[in-house]
């Protein structure tokens, strides 16, 4: 049986007080109106009301400077409740304008509004924005463009001109009633129809080669392109016909320059990618197509858009379209992904936690909830719901950083397990005595100042597969990766202490691990997300 990649929210909150944080008063403060509304849009033959910002999809990109500030006016017009995440952005000493709902903050009421401080400090690169209730990120969403401060520029040649693009997926139902149905009937989430590029889904899809997004080019010239990935469940293959590609940065940290002639990349992570105009003039099409490792319903569509030169030429009536790797190629994935490292310069140092004084070890798993006389539509009649160390995440009507500063009882528990409860051959024959997890509403405490690791063990539970996550308040370091069970003696030989990424999404392997290291500077909190949503128990 297919088990839908399933959501959890699962807090870890390090709350502690300090005075002394200082930020610079040295930035520009920018202003923006979103209002949140149902638009009718038409793609793949089929024509539907959804909710969007600002009438477009994806929506408005914002634009700042590295250490400036936005202040975002989000008018919801809508029918339901939804909050907005600042994806990537650390949001010193500012929680409450992070955005997830019933964790730092309540919903925005329909009819309501609520402008939200965006506190720009580290970041330098390319991040986004989303909705950050159920499912209405899938068409609630935007780019994030940090150009660095004034008298700094890149750590490469200025591009000629820069390029947002955005990875998405188009549902033909209404995406609320989707996740809706699910969560009632415990079942799978129903899988996108479509794939896009900009908003629009583009060659080989139904009703869409007429719509394609174009980019256009000069011949011979540099263009930075700033790729992001909110598609919701699957990671994805990009390439360009005949373009080799040079990545330089992810998740706004810049790396070693990677040139290669596809990237892979996961819900939620942003690359930015420089692209020379270098093939003789014509359209070259730009693609991405899906990896997915697993046995559970996925989209296995295609995206693409044009490349189109400037110049006088004739069009060809079938462009070069790139060669990507299989959708199940896992070796492809894993060729791009352990080249990444930290630039690592001195105008862009890291500062690796060496000393770890906070381990805490994490399973990700899949799970199942019985469902007494089979009576749900998962797997067994039971339900689905994923888990962290056993605990699917219950959310709470009071949000838990209200509940926290207000010291409110029976909102949530401060006792989510360091490690797993029950320890056993994680990427094994698992059997069915760990396919039940709990159901609480749990956080971790952590000091302020404490070097922080976090071990994530993905499981063999239900069906295996990767699972993106992502930490908000902070970005940390990939140290590690490797398949089967990670092992504290043998592992973190094999750690990169020297020049990890910095990012704040991360995929845990098929049936592996990743490690992640971070200073819980902080304070207040930090909130961790299992990024495939679907349905939580």
């Amino acid at each position: 049986m297919g088990v839908q990649k399933m959501g959890l929210i699962l807090a870890f909150l390090g709350f502690l007080f300090f005075d002394g944080l200082l930020l610079s008063s040295a930035y520009n403060v920018h202003h923006y109106s979103f209002i949140l509304r149902e638009t009718n849009f038409t793609r793949l033959c089929t024509t539907k009301s959804m909710f969007t910002v600002n009438h477009t999809w994806p929506g408005p990109a914002i634009h700042v400077r590295k250490g400036d500030r936005a202040f975002v006016n989000v008018h919801n017009e809508g029918d339901y409740g939804v909050t907005i995440h600042w994806h990537g952005v650390r949001q010193p000493r500012n929680p409450w304008s992070d955005g997830p709902e019933n964790i730092t903050q309540c919903p925005i009421k329909p009819g309501k509004n609520f402008t939200y401080e965006v506190i720009f400090s580290t970041e330098e690169g390319t991040l986004w924005w989303h909705a950050h209730s159920d499912w209405s990120r899938a068409t609630i969403h935007g780019a994030i463009v940090i150009l660095p401060e004034l008298g700094t520029t890149y750590p490469f040649p200025k591009p000629y001109a820069e390029h947002v693009l955005i990875l998405a997926e188009w549902f033909n139902g209404d995406v609320k009633e989707l996740i809706d149905e699910a969560t009632e009937t415990g079942g799978d989430p129903t899988p996108s129809d479509g794939y896009a590029i900009n908003g629009q889904p583009g060659f080989p899809n139904n009703c869409s080669n007429d719509t394609s997004y174009s980019l256009s080019v000069v011949p011979g010239k540099t263009y930075l392109l700033r790729l992001v990935s909110a598609v919701m469940n699957e990671e994805m293959f990009f390439g360009i016909a005949k373009h080799n590609l040079t990545v330089v940065a992810q998740d706004a940290a810049y790396i070693k320059p990677i040139t290669t002639s596809y990237i892979m990349i996961s819900p939620g992570q942003t690359m930015d990618i420089l692209l020379t105009a270098n093939q003789e003039a014509s359209y070259y099409y730009i693609a991405a197509t899906p990896f997915f490792d697993s046995q559970a319903p996925y989209d296995s569509t295609n995206t693409s858009a044009i490349l189109q030169y400037t110049g006088t030429y004739t069009p060809p009536t079938s462009p070069a379209y790139p060669t990507l790797p299989n959708v199940t190629d896992k070796d492809a994935a894993d060729n791009f992904t352990t080249r990444l490292r930290a630039l690592a310069s001195s105008e862009h140092p890291i500062d690796v936690p060496k000393n770890i004084t906070k381990q805490i070890i994490i399973t990700v798993s899949v799970n199942q909830i019985f469902c007494p006389n089979a009576s749900c539509g998962g797997p067994n009649g039971n339900r689905l719901a994923a888990s962290l160390n056993n605990i699917s995440f219950s959310s709470p009507t009071t949000d838990i950083l209200q509940a926290y500063y207000k010291d409110l009882s029976e909102v949530f528990d401060r006792d989510f397990p360091g490690k797993p409860p029950y320890v056993f051959n994680f990427t094994g024959e698992v059997g069915n005595n760990t396919l039940y997890p709990s159901v609480g509403t749990k956080a971790k405490i952590v000091k302020y100042g404490e070097s922080v690791e976090i071990v994530y063990q993905g499981t063999n539970i239900g069906n295996a597969e990767n699972h993106p996550m992502h930490l908000h308040g902070f970005s940390f370091y990939l140290v590690g990766t490797g398949y089967g069970n990670w092992d504290n003696v043998t592992s973190p030989k094999t750690y990169n202490l020297v020049d990890p990424p910095e990012v704040n999404t991360i995929g845990v392997p098929k049936n592996g691990w990743a490690v992640i290291r971070f200073v819980a500077d902080n304070p207040e909190w930090a909130h961790q997300r299992h990024k495939h949503s679907a349905t939580s128990g």
